[in-house]
């Protein structure tokens, strides 16, 4: 079978799915407090989405990443992770994954290594109890906590994703870094994306650029840049002094475009070929529309046909160019 590839040349073997737009969160830079959350039969069903990721595999996709909202709170959620992980034991499937805030990890990481999962990346953006409880609204910090525990005793390697917020962590660069190198966690910091707007948290204020993060670790640190790439867009540096190693996600400083093996469906069916721009396609009634997969591998084709280039964030001149209307939320991150 022709395997998916874009008109630049380049394959799609990632895909990130979201398969809810819930969370128990309410995470300021994410969501609004009072989320209007989409009705259920607008959802994809477990069955479609399985349907779904598995005509991606077929077409050349080894890496899957299971976003939400928080993946974990979709109910009979891991039915869908124990009949994926047929993809993985027939060799398909390179890598099953999910992204999480963690707060029901304590109770799914054993079935989740059991399913073949070997790693998930949790989002943390404060060892600060109240300052947690401040920026997720509805999080406790201990539960967090206690699910990537949870995690590291299954087997699973944790990676610790924390958003860079002006004013709000960058006290805690070098105590998060400690706690890292302690328990053995790999650590991404991520530019806060222009993605909806969520009324009283401006991003602007919030934008805290990560060449300056990185200026303020190589004070302290020896930085070495890696040349691995882990098919998303993170650039890695090792810390010599430590030996951990240090992923740096910037998509407004640095457009990492230009080997953009990904795409993404939301949780209803909505295939976006680039995070940064408003074009996609709709899944979900090619999926409704047949039994069969024909219909759904045509849709899948003509919209990586329309993959662009690039996206065009851009926070220069005080001004978001380029600022997605949608909520960070809707598309899975």
């Amino acid at each position: 079978m022709t395997p998916l590839i874009d008109p630049f040349a380049r394959p799609i073997s990632y895909l990130r799915v979201s398969v809810t737009d819930r969370c128990d969160f309410r995470c300021t830079y994410c969501m609004a407090e009072h989320m209007q959350f989409l009705p259920k039969k607008d959802l994809l069903t477990l069955e479609e989405l399985d349907r779904l990721c598995s005509t991606f595999i077929r077409l050349g996709v080894e890496k899957l990443r299971i976003t939400g909202g928080e993946p974990l709170v979709r109910r009979d959620i891991m039915t869908f992770f124990r009949t994926m992980s047929r993809h993985l034991d027939s060799g398909a499937l390179k890598e099953l994954t999910l992204t999480t805030n963690g707060s029901q990890l304590a109770r799914f990481a054993d079935e989740l290594a059991a399913c073949g999962i070997r790693r998930v990346n949790v989002s943390l953006d404060t060892l600060d109890p109240a300052k947690f409880a401040e920026i997720t609204r509805w999080g406790r910090l201990p539960q967090v906590l206690e699910g990537i525990a949870a995690a590291k005793r299954a087997g699973l390697r944790v990676k610790i994703n924390t958003v860079a917020l002006k004013g709000f962590n960058e006290d805690e660069l070098f105590p998060l870094l400690d706690w890292c190198a302690q328990e053995g966690h790999d650590l991404t910091f991520i530019e806060v994306m222009p993605m909806g707007e969520m009324g009283e948290e401006m991003r602007l204020d919030q934008y805290w650029p990560l060449k300056d993060l990185r200026a303020r670790l190589a004070e302290r640190f020896t930085l070495t840049d890696l040349a691995e790439r882990s098919g998303g867009p993170a650039r890695y540096v090792r810390i010599e002094e430590t030996g951990q190693k240090i992923g740096f996600i910037t998509p407004l400083t640095h457009n990492f475009c230009e080997s953009c093996n990904r795409v993404r469906v939301t949780c209803t069916g909505e295939l976006f070929m680039c995070l940064g721009q408003e074009d996609m396609a709709d899944l979900r009634a090619p999926l409704r529309a047949a039994a069969d997969d024909g219909v759904l591998e045509q849709a899948i084709r003509a919209a990586i046909a329309r993959k662009p280039k690039g996206h065009d964030f851009d926070y220069s001149r005080q001004k978001v160019a380029g600022q997605m209307s949608r909520h960070m939320s809707h598309t899975g991150g």
